[in-house]
């Protein structure tokens, strides 16, 4: 059975696993199916903070190199993104506009598993086939989160699956996330304490959602 096919017929019983705790000074976000990445608790000493002279941006983007994404990421506050429900509408209704993809062309609509075969017109197809086309879509929404002060660049653009609803008939199934990306940050990292801590700015990978699917 074709994944759209599914989606006429899946109900889902799962719930998504909770996120667990995360404790204080950890380094990076650990790989994890769960995403998008939960909060890192920073421990809230400011001696941990890199101080002014640290935080050069020339120099940070030197160290960064090639890896500074300007599409994901930013120093100074950025501007909104396109997390809203009106947005994911606005994306469903242009994607019902665009060309159908083939497994759902192949959709049986007069074909019910009970009962007498249906005649449907070709408009009638079509426009039901879009509508189809557009409730199962699963775009995939980003905000700007603020990392903090021990990441750099401390903004990134992190993408959520929209899952206000359910994406299938009968309802059941949500839109999850089925692929992702690493975009790679500088993260302030200091060892021991007190006047004896040596502190500096290492690579690090964060990993981003880059695709939703409607499933179980």
């Amino acid at each position: 059975m074709t994944a759209i096919g599914a989606l006429l017929l899946c109900s889902c019983l799962g719930l998504l696993r909770p996120g667990g705790g995360q404790p204080f000074l950890r380094l990076r976000p650990s790989p994890s199916d769960n995403l998008p990445v939960k909060d890192i608790v920073e421990h809230p000493d400011p001696e941990y903070d890199p101080k002014e002279q640290d935080l050069d941006e020339r120099t940070l983007r030197k160290k960064l190199g090639s890896h500074f994404d300007p599409g994901f990421m930013a120093v100074a506050v950025p501007g909104p993104a396109n997390a809203s429900g009106a947005e994911a509408a606005a994306a469903a209704a242009g994607r019902a506009r665009g060309a159908l993809p083939a497994e759902l062309r192949r959709l049986e609509l007069g074909a019910p598993p009970h009962g007498p075969r249906l005649r449907v017109g070709k408009k009638a197809r079509r426009k039901v086939l879009q509508w189809l086309w557009a409730y199962t879509y699963c775009p995939v929404l980003y905000t700007w989160k603020d990392l903090g002060v021990r990441f750099w660049p401390r903004y990134i653009k992190e993408g959520n699956c929209f899952a206000e609803k359910s994406c299938s008939l009968p309802e059941g199934m949500f839109c999850k996330p089925v692929k992702s990306v690493t975009k790679t940050f500088l993260r302030w990292h200091c060892q021991g304490w007190s006047s004896q801590k040596y502190c500096t700015w290492i690579p690090v990978q964060y990993p981003l959602i880059s695709e939703c699917k409607c499933s179980c």
